[in-house]
């Protein structure tokens, strides 16, 4: 019940349609990196809600959340922003990892890397409870 509570919910459908048909070239690239399952075999959505916020990719098995951040983040007002909507989102015990948009142009592999990093050691952690 809590899942479907707060995750994926029909009011955001139109707009996580919306930013995924719309999505930028930095998102575009890191899709095509992320998608089918590419690192560590572990599954990311794009554009996934978490309740009226809406993720850039979301791996729900790990809760893992990544944010590609372009100019629009840039500035006082953004960052504290972006600070709450993150801490309201980290209540749900999800972690994140940011980038900006020019890490994904100029230095992708790193960015891939640092993404399989995070995956192998979320999912060490995620075997070691059990």
């Amino acid at each position: 019940m809590f899942m479907t509570l707060h995750f994926n919910q029909g009011p955001e459908k139109h707009k996580r349609q919306n930013l995924r048909n719309q999505m930028p070239r930095a998102e575009v690239i890191l899709w095509n990196c992320l998608r089918k399952r590419q690192i560590e075999g572990a599954k990311f959505r794009r554009q996934y809600s978490v309740d009226y916020f809406v993720l850039d990719f979301y791996c729900a098995e790990l809760k893992l959340a990544i944010e590609v951040d372009g100019p629009s983040h840039d500035g006082l007002e953004a960052l504290l922003y972006d600070r709450e909507r993150q801490r309201h989102i980290e209540g749900f015990g999800i972690q994140f990892l940011r980038f900006k948009n020019v890490q994904v142009y100029r230095e992708l592999d790193a960015v891939v890397e640092a993404i399989q990093q995070r995956v192998i050691a979320l999912k060490e952690a995620k075997a070691n409870e059990h």
